[in-house]
């Protein structure tokens, strides 16, 4: 059965998304919905040949004729659109980061635990063959015990208060746009953190520059985290075990390949690119789990969703950065839930 997809909010991440449709087999765009007509009109003209263009999003929502909903709006609107998407009992894939901060995104999973309606955060990067590659190593025991993961993202961008990725309104700064992947990957494979350290810098909007983080995992794993719009950072990840150590070279969010160390013995690197960009997966994952009749997914569980969600909270409140969720109004989802 085809799953019959609508997505909110065209920008740029939605039109990568839309362009790797070719690869989702028995999915399609339905309909796109912005707050401006020309910018959905013009999105579906360029990504979505035969969707409907919906002005608003409350009207793509109760449209019948849509299985599930990809949100790809600011971070500080997730929370409010994936509360209104799921009242209406559409399937949901929130663009990461989950919501804006741990109390958005701990809401969002209590009402679709209420009403049993699927939910996951659109993690891609865990769904890719390179990464489901060192999930399986780790799994299998090919670097023994994991210990440690260190991860980095980082670029230069110089500061403009009209650029998305500075304003705090809309959920700015590098925690939210890079730091849920050093997060997200850590936990990957540590599981729950006990706790993090955090230092950074503030933008002058109030969203933070830079990012280093130290989370304990307890029983003294580790994972060392940086993120930066200051200085350009090679990508690296890496998987430190008793017994050896995975490499996922740059960019590791989106990797073609894998490398395996073990003591005395020759790196084994192995090519696993993805189909497309690699946006695909993570919709095939919605639309297998729904056929399955399940309300989240085993490989991004809203567990996972939660503790990096935390931990991001935790690094935000450390460094000075306040958070905070837009209300169902200037979400665009009607009077305030």
């Amino acid at each position: 059965m085809t799953t019959r997809w609508g997505i909110l909010g065209p920008g740029r991440i939605a039109a990568k998304v839309a362009d790797d449709f070719a690869h989702v087999t028995d999915g399609v765009v339905t309909a796109v919905g912005s707050r401006s007509r020309e910018r959905a009109e013009r999105f579906v003209a360029d990504h979505a040949p035969g969707a409907r263009a919906y002005v608003g999003y409350r009207d793509l929502l109760a449209d019948p004729e849509i299985d599930a909903v990809y949100l790809a709006t600011p971070h500080t609107q997730h929370a409010a659109q994936a509360v209104a998407a799921i009242r209406e009992g559409k399937a949901v894939l929130v663009e990461k980061t989950f919501a804006a901060t741990l109390a958005g995104a701990q809401r969002v999973v209590g009402e679709a635990t209420m009403r049993e309606v699927f939910v996951m955060e659109a993690m891609w990067t865990r769904f890719l063959p390179a990464v489901a590659e060192a999930r399986r190593l780790v799994a299998d025991g090919a670097i023994g015990e994991v210990r440690a993961v260190a991860a980095d993202l980082g670029i230069n961008r110089p500061f403009d208060p009209e650029d998305r990725l500075f304003n705090l309104e809309l959920g700015g700064g590098t925690l939210l746009d890079l730091g849920v992947y050093v997060v997200s990957m850590a936990q990957m494979v540590l599981g729950d953190a006990v706790s993090v350290t955090a230092r950074g810098s503030l933008l002058p909007s109030g969203a933070d520059a830079e990012a280093g983080l130290l989370v304990d995992f307890g029983s003294g794993r580790t994972a060392t985290l940086q993120t930066s719009f200051r200085s350009p950072m090679p990508g690296d990840a890496r998987i430190y075990g008793t017994e050896g150590w995975i490499d996922l070279p740059p960019r590791f969010h989106h990797p073609d390949r894998v490398v395996l160390h073990r003591e005395g013995a020759d790196p084994e690197e192995r090519h696993v690119p993805p189909d497309g960009a690699g946006y695909s997966y993570e919709f095939v994952e919605v639309q297998r789990c729904l056929a399955a009749g399940l309300t989240q997914s085993p490989v991004m569980p809203l567990h996972d969703t939660l503790v990096v969600q935390r931990i991001l909270q935790d690094a935000a409140d450390q460094i000075g950065v306040r958070l905070t969720e837009a209300d169902a109004t200037a979400s665009g989802v009607g009077a305030s839930v």
